[in-house]
């Protein structure tokens, strides 16, 4: 399976390295609240490319979604935070990036799967360190795709 889900993310790697959107500047997060994240498919899969200097500090993010997720009172919160998988690419992406890949399966619909909301939600008095730290690791932004299964061919 790993190997499936790697060779798919390289694909798309090499296929839509020049669409990726920058998450937005700390200054437009602070004036106007940022689009939810939903995926529309059972499965979603997010591809961060983040400065090779800066793993450590994405890395701490991360940690902080995931005690955000499971120290939520709200349910739906805890259910992103079963389905929700993060992986790091030995390979480095396209011009040295390190590749870290969010894999949820399934989607929990209709659920916001903003960092910076998460983020928010649990860490009201941290964000904006939260936030600065996580939107200056990225090197050239992120992809949200949405996978629907047409074949299962382990069964």
């Amino acid at each position: 399976m790993f190997r499936i889900v790697a060779g798919l993310v390289a694909g798309i790697c090499m296929l839509a390295s020049s669409a990726f959107a920058q998450p937005p500047a700390p200054a437009q997060q602070a004036t106007a609240a940022p689009a939810a994240r939903v995926f529309g498919s059972d499965t979603g899969l997010v591809l961060n490319f983040i400065k090779p200097d800066k793993t450590a500090d994405f890395e701490a993010i991360v940690a902080k979604v995931k005690e955000a997720l499971q120290k939520s009172a709200n349910p739906q919160r805890q259910k992103q935070a079963a389905s929700w998988r993060v992986f790091k690419s030995p390979d480095p992406a396209a011009g040295g990036a390190a590749l870290y890949v969010f894999i949820v399966d399934p989607v929990v619909k209709g659920a916001d799967y903003t960092v910076s909301t998460i983020l928010a939600e649990a860490f009201p008095d941290e964000l904006t360190a939260l936030y600065k730290t996580y939107s200056e690791a990225y090197a050239s932004g992120q992809n949200f795709v949405n996978l629907s299964l047409i074949a299962d061919l382990g069964k």
